[in-house]
């Protein structure tokens, strides 16, 4: 096995489109978290994001997004923004993870969304668990008829809230893959309130972040895309949601709703008709994302599973890698472990949050870049 290293936006034409097949050869492999597209977007933004390119002989067999931080530490690229993450590679191809990561100059690597079928990696997983999937394969009258005998009243409620929000903000319609900036805006100003409410870190705060889905709303290509779906009451977006689209596969990524009409649960009313409209257009899988939240559970066919751990070499910097992040992988899986303790956490955040919004709404209000949309380069 061969590795060279390079920038994001140093692949040339026939390795993008190499790496391209392999996704399409192998579904596995199909979430576009994984795709180039998703790298090069990421390097204009990460001055340490990296590919590590495979070879065997003449034949590239494998690529490997990364991005190399301080002490010789490796993450998955995009680190803190991806559901998805791994080593894309041709079928029956056979790698050693030690060796992977000496290719790439990195004593360790990080992850937390690795997928599951990376089995060299194996020997260094600390957890798993699962990613909640909608399966449209049979088209979106067999997943409704699926979902209304799992839980026979969420469509007949979800109806009569659609209404209810009709009525008070005005007639509803969606639009699977709008191009409105305005709209994006808005569900980036939703998420960012909602992050700060429930005491987490808003990464649209982050002025790189904002130029990422800007830059990835403008993709359009055949094979990677961003999509922006939006419920519309009237003439004003309530909910949307922007994920990316690979072939058939559709990441779930961002979703928000307008919090002053929570209780017609436009977020809810978006999902199901994002679902309708997927279909039609040759998306047959949507993954949801690991994360325990009660609307995943209710919309899913089933799931995936995605793996958390570290590998590490044999060298005193990766030993000492290796002892500082068991401590904290032990904690995580306590708590995921014991719904009492997190839901406990959680709470404590929620309230964290509600502070944290109510002593920041005594200050002097500046737009955000979330809320101005400004195209913003790395911090």
């Amino acid at each position: 096995m061969q590795i060279s290293v390079v920038c994001p936006g140093e692949l040339g034409p026939a390795e993008v489109a190499a790496w391209q097949d392999m996704q399409r050869r192998d579904p596995a492999l199909g979430n576009p978290f994984l795709s180039p597209e998703f790298s090069v977007a990421i390097g204009r933004f990460r001055p340490g994001a990296r590919v590590a390119v495979l070879s065997d002989g003449p034949s590239v067999t494998g690529f490997f997004p990364f991005e190399k931080r301080r002490l010789g530490v490796g993450v998955p690229i995009g680190a803190g923004l991806t559901d998805c993450q791994g080593l894309v590679h041709a079928r029956g191809f056979e790698w050693n993870a030690r060796d992977l990561l000496r290719g790439c100059g990195v004593s360790a690597f990080y992850f937390d969304h690795l997928a599951q079928e990376q089995r060299p990696f194996g020997n260094w997983i600390a957890a798993t668990a699962p990613s909640p999937v909608i399966d449209l394969t049979d088209g979106f009258a067999a997943y409704r008829d699926k979902l209304a005998t799992k839980s026979p009243q969420f469509l007949k409620d979800l109806a009569r809230r659609g209404r209810k929000l009709s009525r008070e903000a005005g007639p509803l319609r969606h639009v699977a893959d709008s191009r409105d900036p305005a709209a994006l805006r808005a569900l980036m100003a939703w998420k960012s309130d909602q992050y700060r409410r429930t005491g987490r870190t808003d990464r649209f705060a982050r002025p790189w972040i904002v130029g990422l889905i800007n830059d990835l709303f403008e993709a359009s290509g055949r094979h990677f895309s961003g999509r922006l779906s939006v419920l519309y009451a009237g003439d004003n977006p309530v909910a949307a949601h922007f994920g990316l689209r690979s072939g058939h596969h559709l990441a779930h990524w961002f979703p928000a709703y307008d919090p002053e009409l929570g209780k017609c649960s436009p977020g809810l009313i978006q999902h199901v008709r994002m679902i309708e409209d997927s279909a039609p257009t040759g998306i047959t899988l949507i993954d949801m994302g690991k994360g325990e939240k009660r609307y995943k559970e209710t919309l899913k066919t089933s799931d995936l599973f995605v793996c958390e751990g570290a590998v590490t070499g044999r060298s005193p910097l990766a030993l000492a890698h290796k002892a500082r992040v068991r401590p904290s992988q032990w904690a995580v899986r306590t708590i995921r472990a014991h719904p009492v303790l997190y839901g406990a956490a959680d709470e404590l955040l929620k309230r964290y949050g509600q502070v944290r919004t109510s002593a920041s709404s005594r200050l002097p209000q500046v737009n955000s870049p979330a809320r101005s949309g400004r195209h913003q380069n790395a911090e």
